[in-house]
């Protein structure tokens, strides 16, 4: 599979979070080509304000890779690639970065909240000791879109 087959992964979570009356946002978190974790937003479900999408997948990883750390033991891999339909928010990009996540694809931008570059610099900050490779844009209009029409149909 390939960025866009993981990233539409991701969407499914979203539509799947937008069902359940969530905002719709969706992550997958990928190791050596398969998906390990799945999570969506969760907030209003769980009555938790750090249940969003990437947390939600962060910690199911870190289960399935049995350490928070989500790298290989032997060095061997490059890590996790975490896949969401947002950009991160200042609170998931301190978890990606404590995570030690190798790779973060997103696809819209988010003008509000976003820790990527939007609004906030927290991933790939100069002082920090953790660098990821940051993917932006991929199936971003689709994703927008989702975000759009749900947010319209709430108003």
């Amino acid at each position: 599979m390939d960025d866009l087959s993981f990233l539409h992964a991701a969407i499914a979570e979203a539509r799947a979070a937008e069902a359940s009356g969530e905002v719709p946002i969706g992550a997958v978190i990928v190791h050596q080509g398969e998906i390990i974790a799945h999570g969506q937003n969760r907030v209003l479900r769980d009555h938790d304000p750090t249940a969003h999408a990437e947390i939600v997948a962060l910690r199911q990883a870190g289960r399935a890779l049995e350490n928070y750390r989500l790298v290989d033991k032997d060095d061997g891999d490059r890590g996790c690639t975490l896949y969401v339909t947002l950009e991160p928010c200042a609170m998931c990009a301190g978890a990606i970065l404590h995570a030690r996540i190798a790779r973060l694809v997103y696809a819209a931008p988010d003008p509000k909240a976003g820790a990527c570059g939007s609004v906030l610099s927290v991933m790939n900050h100069p002082q920090l000791n953790h660098r990821v490779e940051v993917v932006a844009g991929l199936l971003a209009d689709e994703c927008g879109a989702l975000l759009t029409s749900f947010f319209r149909a709430r108003r």
